[in-house]
């Protein structure tokens, strides 16, 4: 197939071009390379990719050196123009939505980014969809979405009307709009609740990044709501298994389905910390810390449909998981 990924350049769009590509589909990237953090990470990502820095021009379709199958562009959601044009030229099968402004605390003192870039853009994405005659749209929406939702584990049948940020609301929004192009224009839409993803090329302002990185470097690290919290850790591969399933999935007959795709074992904070304590031999500095607004307790992800429609469950380890992302840190870091 041919498959528009945005968000291409990021932490999960990166991992799920060089999954499709392994599958043999034709790939085509998109990703604005925002500096919400360090973009020579991303661009970074990229290179592995087979796609130059030197090269990357806004609106340019760049191939790549290492693959014919997969090529890049420089664009934002929001251009509807630009993104409609690439519609028309490219002729996609399926499209993957991945690119969006991350970070539930960002949210709170940044509001017009996720409106921008995760309402309008997500608009414009299904507008592309709907007048280019694509079928089949996979998009992530995000575990935020239960915000004060104490029912355990999460399923997609409870209700999510209590966000308790703006990013988890304008991901609730992007279930909703899905829901009435899938009514209106039969589109087949899949939605990907994911839980609290990690692994190599992470993005910095996640837990495990902060984490090793100060206590590497001798720091403090802080562990919020005095570590009295659970995390459904999910490792990237898993993730990027299950959205290949969707991505691969029977579209013939049009409908609106909504996933979780979580490793289905909550794990205690201060576990994650001593995990990462032992990988690393070396004990963390822990300063401990109320909670932050706009977080939540526990997450913890019911995934008995993933299951059911695609015969998949998450099953990495956090110990192998998180080898695995401090074996890349070190070296990322030794080498850049």
């Amino acid at each position: 197939m041919k498959i528009l990924v945005t968000g291409s350049a990021g932490f999960i769009g990166y991992h799920l071009c060089n999954k499709l590509l392994s599958a043999n589909h034709t790939v085509l990237g998109l990703d604005s390379i925002n500096d919400y953090y360090d973009i020579n990470l991303k661009y970074n990502r990229l290179n592995n990719l087979g796609i130059t820095k030197d090269k990357i021009q806004y609106s340019k379709k760049i191939t790549s050196i290492n693959n014919k199958n997969f090529s890049f562009y420089k664009a934002n959601l929001e251009d509807e123009d630009l993104l409609f044009k690439i519609f028309k030229k490219e002729k996609f099968d399926v499209v993957c939505n991945l690119a969006a402004q991350a970070g539930v605390r960002y949210s709170i003192t940044n509001p017009n980014a996720y409106i921008s870039s995760n309402i309008i853009g997500f608009t414009n994405i299904l507008e592309a969809v709907r007048h280019n005659n694509v079928k089949h749209l996979v998009y992530a929406s995000s575990s935020s979405v239960y915000g004060l939702n104490s029912d355990y584990p999460f399923s997609t049948t409870d209700k999510t009307d209590t966000p308790i940020s703006l990013y988890a609301a304008t991901k609730k929004s992007n279930e909703l709009m899905a829901h009435t192009y899938t009514h209106l224009y039969g589109i087949n839409t899949i939605g990907l609740r994911f839980f609290t993803v990690y692994g190599p090329w992470g993005r910095p302002d996640m837990a495990l990044y902060i984490f090793a990185k100060n206590i590497l470097e001798n720091k403090q690290i802080e562990v919020y709501n005095n570590g009295n919290m659970q995390r459904d850790f999910t490792y990237i591969d898993d993730i990027v298994g299950g959205v290949s399933r969707c991505i691969e999935s029977d579209y013939s007959n049009p409908k609106y389905k909504i996933y979780n795709i979580g490793q289905n074992s909550p794990i205690k904070l201060m576990d994650f910390v001593k995990a990462i304590e032992t990988k690393l031999d070396k004990k963390a500095d822990i300063k401990f810390m109320p909670m932050q607004m706009g977080d939540v307790q526990a997450t913890y992800a019911n995934v008995d449909d993933l299951i059911k429609d695609f015969n998949y469950k998450p099953s990495t380890s956090i110990e192998y998981g998180i080898d695995k992302f401090i074996n890349w840190f070190q070296e990322y870091h030794t080498n850049s």
